[in-house]
C-alpha cells in the first residue's frame, strides 16, 4: 500500500498536526462516503495502524494512541498493529470517548469534517474537549504515495434487473420529500445513489456503486456530482431529470440550497455537508436517508432475482463442498478460496466477490473476521474445522452463505458436535420464525442464541445484516442483532441467518443462509410475516449430533435438504449429484 514504514507513520503524521495547533487526531476508518468498503486512497486508518478490517478508528494524541474495533476484530487488532504504539481496544467495552477522558483533559482534537459525521462526533464529545474540524487531512499530508481516487465506469442497472425505473423512484421519494415539509435531501451514501439512478460502478472493492453525491429535490430532479465522461453510453436512459455536474461544483450547489429545508442523515453524511450549508442559511432537517427503507423491501422484480442469484451460487458452493471432500486436504486457505471464486466465475453473470471471503482452518476458524493472506495461511489438514463464509455479486442480486465442514476421516470431537448442532438449532430456529409485521430484528435475536444460552455459549457478533439487490452484502437500515434497532422487518426485506460459536485457538463454527421476508400464510387480526431461506448446501451430517435436535427441528432439517437436492441436484454434473444426495440423506434420531 505505502513505500513508507509502517512504524514512521505516526512521526509524519504528528509533525503535520503541529501547524494545526492541535493535541491529537481522531481518524474513523470510512471514507467520504461512510461506507464500509472504501478504495485504496482512502485506507487511511490501515495505512497508519496497519489494522485492515472493515470497521474501526484510531485517535493519536502527542505522545498516546489507540486503535478501537468491535468484537470480530479483537484477535486481528492483536496480530495486525504494533502494540508499542498502540492500545488495541474493543470499541464496545472502552468507546473512544471514554480512553479520551481516560488521557486527558481539555484536549484539542482535530478531525476531518468529511471523513466524520455528526452522529461520530457526538459520541466523542465530553469532559471538556475541543473538537477542531481541520482544513487538510494530515493523513494525507503525510501519505505522500496515496492512491489516486478511482475512476470506473458507470453503468446503467436495466429494469430487467431493477424492477422499477429511476424516474418513478425520483417521484415517490420527492413526494416523501413534500409531505414532510422539505425541499431537498442529500444523497451521501454511495448505494442509496446507485439504487436511486439505477447504476452501478467499480469505484470501490466487492460493492459495485460508484463515488459520488446527490442532491434530490421534492420536484424529483437529481443533481449528481461525477465527472460525466465515466458514463457509460447505455446510462444516459436514466439521465431524465437529472443533472450530471463535475464534482467540484457540489460546494457551489450546496450554497445554492440557501432558505430551503434540506434534509440529510446525520450518520451517514460528514458534517462538512453541515457546515457549508449552515453557512449559506440552509435550514437542517435531520432524518433518515429515504431511500434506505424502500432499497431495503426488494420488489418482486429483484425477489426473483434473488432466488434466481441463489439457485445459481447454491450450485458453485455445493460443487466446492465436493471437491474440499475430495481433495482439500493439503490446499492452502488462500487456494480454496480462490477455487470457491473459480466455481462462482463459471457463470456468465458473476461480477466477483461480495466480500473478501473468509476461509479458515482450525484456530483461524474462530476469528470471525479472518482474512487468509498468501504466505500466512493454514493448510487444511485432516482431521480439522474448515470455514467457508464467502458470497457473490451477480447481475440480479447478491449472496453470502457460510458453511462449516469437518474434514475427517476421523470422527469429529464429541463438543465439536454439540456446539456446532446448537449453532444449527440457532440458525433452524430464526429460519423457521413467524411474527408480527413490523417485529424489529432486536426481538428475534435470542431464538438463533437460545440453544447456545443453554450450554453457557454465545458469540460476538450480529445474528443478521441487511442484503442488497447487486449492491452492499451488508445493507440497512434492517438487522437482527442484540443492540436494538427501531427498524420493523416488512416483506421483500433480505436479511442473513448466521449464528456461531468460537472456541479461541481451537475452532469457529458458523452457519448462514439468506432469508426473505415475506407474508405468512396465518390468520390473525394483525399481518404475520414469515421467512424464506434463500441459499441451498447441506450442513455437514458428520457434525450434526441428531440427539441435540427436537422433532420438528429434524423435521425442518431433512425437508430443507431434500428441498436442496430438488433444486441443485439438476444443475449439477453426474459426480457432484451423487455426493450431494449423499449430503442430504435425512438423518434419524
Amino acid at each position: 500500500m505505502s513505500l513508507i514504514p509502517l512504524a514512521n507513520r505516526q512521526a509524519l503524521v504528528r509533525k503535520a498536526l503541529e501547524a494545526s495547533h492541535v493535541d491529537g487526531f481522531f481518524l474513523p476508518r470510512g471514507d467520504e462516503f461512510m461506507g464500509e468498503y472504501v478504495a485504496p486512497y482512502a485506507e487511511r486508518l490501515a495505512w497508519l495502524t496497519g489494522f485492515t478490517g472493515s470497521a474501526g478508528m484510531a485517535i493519536l494524541l502527542r505522545d498516546k494512541a489507540a486503535v478501537f474495533s468491535d468484537g470480530r476484530y479483537t484477535s486481528q487488532l492483536r496480530d495486525q498493529v504494533d502494540a508499542s504504539q498502540w492500545e488495541c481496544l474493543h470499541v464496545t467495552n472502552e468507546p473512544p470517548g471514554t480512553w479520551l477522558a481516560a488521557n486527558g483533559k481539555g484536549l484539542r482534537i482535530g478531525y476531518d469534517p468529511r471523513l466524520v459525521s455528526e452522529v461520530q462526533l457526538n459520541a466523542l464529545i465530553g469532559d471538556g474537549h475541543e473538537f477542531v474540524a481541520l482544513d487538510a487531512n494530515p493523513i494525507d499530508a503525510a501519505w505522500s504515495d496515496k492512491p489516486l481516487p478511482p475512476e470506473s465506469e458507470v453503468r446503467f442497472q436495466e429494469e430487467a434487473f431493477s424492477g422499477e425505473d429511476s424516474l418513478s423512484k425520483r417521484r415517490k421519494i420527492g413526494g416523501a420529500l413534500r409531505k414532510a415539509g422539505q425541499e431537498a435531501m442529500l444523497v451521501c451514501d454511495p448505494t442509496s445513489l446507485a439504487w436511486l439512478l439505477n447504476i452501478r460502478g467499480d469505484d470501490v472493492p466487492h460493492t459495485p456503486v460508484v463515488l459520488a453525491f446527490g442532491i434530490l429535490h421534492h420536484d424529483a430532479s437529481l443533481e449528481v456530482f461525477v465527472d460525466i465522461s465515466r458514463f457509460s453510453p447505455d446510462a444516459a436512459v436514466s439521465f431524465r431529470a437529472v443533472s450530471i455536474l463535475p464534482p467540484q461544483d457540489l460546494p457551489e450547489r450546496l450554497k445554492a440550497l440557501n432558505g430551503q429545508v434540506v434534509r440529510f442523515d446525520p450518520a451517514q453524511t460528514g458534517l462538512w455537508f453541515i457546515q457549508t450549508l449552515s453557512e449559506a442559511g440552509a435550514k437542517l432537517a435531520r432524518g433518515v436517508d429515504l431511500c434506505a427503507l424502500p432499497r431495503a423491501c426488494k420488489n418482486e422484480t429483484e425477489q426473483n432475482g434473488a432466488r434466481k442469484v441463489h439457485l445459481t451460487d447454491s450450485t458453485a458452493l455445493c460443487r466446492f463442498l465436493h471437491f474440499v471432500s475430495r481433495e482439500g486436504t493439503g490446499l492452502r486457505e488462500t487456494r480454496l478460496a480462490e477455487i470457491l471464486n473459480d466455481f462462482r466465475a463459471a457463470s456468465p453473470d458473476y461480477h466477483g466477490e461480495s466480500f473478501p471471503a473468509i476461509s479458515a482452518v482450525g484456530p483461524n476458524a474462530a476469528l470471525p473476521h479472518y482474512r487468509a493472506l498468501p504466505g500466512e495461511d493454514r493448510v487444511l489438514e485432516a482431521n480439522q474445522v474448515y470455514l467457508i463464509d464467502s458470497g457473490g455479486q451477480y447481475s440480479a442480486g447478491t449472496t453470502d452463505v457460510t458453511r462449516t465442514i469437518w474434514n475427517g476421516p476421523d470422527a469429529p470431537p464429541a463438543a465439536l458436535c454439540d456446539a456446532f448442532t446448537r449453532v444449527l438449532k440457532g440458525n433452524i430456529a430464526l429460519a423457521r420464525a413467524r411474527f408480527p409485521a413490523g417485529t424489529t430484528g432486536h426481538r428475534l435475536d435470542a431464538l438463533a442464541r437460545y440453544a447456545l444460552w443453554q450450554a453457557g455459549l454465545d458469540y460476538d457478533h450480529g445474528t443478521g445484516h441487511g442484503i442488497g439487490s447487486y449492491l452492499s452484502v451488508h445493507e440497512g437500515p434492517q438487522n437482527i442483532s442484540s443492540v436494538a434497532r427501531p427498524i420493523g422487518l416488512e416483506a421483500g426485506m433480505i436479511l442473513s441467518d448466521e449464528p456461531g460459536y468460537y472456541l479461541p485457538g481451537e475452532y469457529g463454527i458458523r452457519l448462514e443462509n439468506l432469508l426473505l421476508v415475506r407474508p405468512a400464510p396465518v390468520k390473525a387480526k394483525t399481518a404475520f410475516l414469515e421467512f424464506e431461506v434463500l441459499g441451498f448446501a447441506p450442513f455437514d451430517r458428520t457434525l450434526i449430533m441428531a440427539s441435540l435436535l427436537e422433532p420438528e427441528e429434524l423435521r425442518w432439517l431433512n425437508a430443507y435438504h431434500e428441498d436442496t437436492l430438488a433444486r441443485i441436484g439438476p444443475l449439477l454434473d453426474e459426480t457432484d449429484r451423487t455426493w450431494l444426495a449423499a449430503a442430504c440423506a435425512p438423518i434419524t434420531n
